[in-house]
């Protein structure tokens, strides 16, 4: 015979509201969650979260819509993200939209039509028009890593001006003037806060950034390689590039490869959030690292909040978290000052 929450009840001797407080993701006693949860398992009691659904408006599913699911970037945010929303009794419907903006706007619709309580995005669509569903719904929207202007909702980001400022630094650092960078697509908000890092690190150093010394790629391994040779090709006086986007870092590396170029002998290079990359590679390479980890724990943990408060759209104080990046020390570097 299948359990009940009146079984749960008598089990536990706790009344009726208090378990289904615990079943619907309410605060309870912690004495009490462990009494209930104890009957749980003792008795086999299944939840049915189709009709919980239905009574409640609340399907405990978050859907999140990413550019690419084999990139490590992505999928360690998942990864952490995934284990604070586990814990509150939520599960994830993860769609991977391949960078394509049509794709981005089907997966948003398709969990929308899924019911899932809140959205969590890695925008590819730069006007944010594909989450109007949600927005006129008014459930949840958390964006990561990219801002977009205009929408109005919890931004969890990395400080990437910072980011690539720092970078630029500890190449100016070591002598270099002549510094290359291989930029990610003009219109992505991590593209510019980078490529404005790189230019004002050089104009604070009293160096003047250089149009040749730019190359923007697509975010993708194939850009990357195709960015640096051109680079290297175009600008024999080149003595470092700053790579600023983790697949292109891979893709500059088989460039330089191709090329027969020495590292750091012939050019120093500083590539960005691909560590087990670095590591594998020889020399180890100095990469910008990004606080993964962090950062799907505080997208979780803001969309449970909104999902938990009971306020109207003109109460809410939308929160820009804004993460530091820190940097990897390999031996890509070569200091022109010995």
């Amino acid at each position: 015979m299948v359990a009940t929450i009146k079984d749960i009840a008598k089990y536990t001797g706790l009344g009726l509201a208090t378990i289904s407080s615990y079943l619907n993701g309410g605060n309870v006693r912690e004495e009490n969650r462990k009494k209930i949860e104890a009957a749980i398992k003792e008795l086999n009691f299944e939840v049915n979260e189709v009709a919980r659904g239905l009574k409640t408006n609340k399907t405990k599913t978050i859907g999140v819509v990413i550019p690419e699911l084999n990139i490590n970037f992505c999928t360690e945010i998942i990864t952490a993200m995934e284990d604070v929303l586990r814990n509150h009794g939520y599960a994830t419907i993860v769609c991977d939209c391949r960078t394509n903006k049509e794709l981005e706007k089907n997966a948003v619709d398709f969990l929308f039509r899924k019911r899932v309580d809140g959205i969590i995005n890695m925008p590819v669509n730069s006007d944010g028009s594909h989450l109007s569903c949600f927005h006129k719904a008014k459930k949840p929207i958390v964006l990561i890593d990219r801002k977009i202007n205009g929408i109005e909702c919890d931004y969890v980001l990395v400080d990437n001006l910072t980011a690539a400022k720092n970078a630029i630094q500890r190449l100016i650092d070591n002598g270099h003037k002549r510094i290359g960078m291989v930029g990610g697509p003009e219109d992505v908000f991590t593209a510019q806060e980078r490529m404005l890092g790189y230019k004002l690190a050089l104009m604070e150093a009293g160096i003047v950034p250089e149009d040749r010394l730019i190359e923007h790629g697509d975010y993708t391994i194939n850009g990357g390689a195709r960015c640096l040779e051109k680079l290297v090709k175009n600008n024999r006086d080149m003595t470092a590039v700053f790579v600023a986007n983790h697949e292109m870092t891979m893709g500059a590396v088989i460039g330089i490869n191709e090329l027969g170029v020495k590292i750091p002998e012939e050019l120093s290079v500083i590539g960005f959030d691909n560590t087990e990359f670095a590591r594998a590679c020889k020399p180890k390479l100095t990469i910008v690292t990004q606080p993964k980890e962090e950062i799907g724990k505080n997208v979780a943990e803001l969309i449970l909040k909104r999902i938990a408060e009971n306020k109207s759209e003109q109460e809410i104080e939308y929160k820009i978290i804004k993460l530091q990046t820190d940097i990897m020390e390999g031996n890509s570097i070569r200091n022109l000052k010995k």
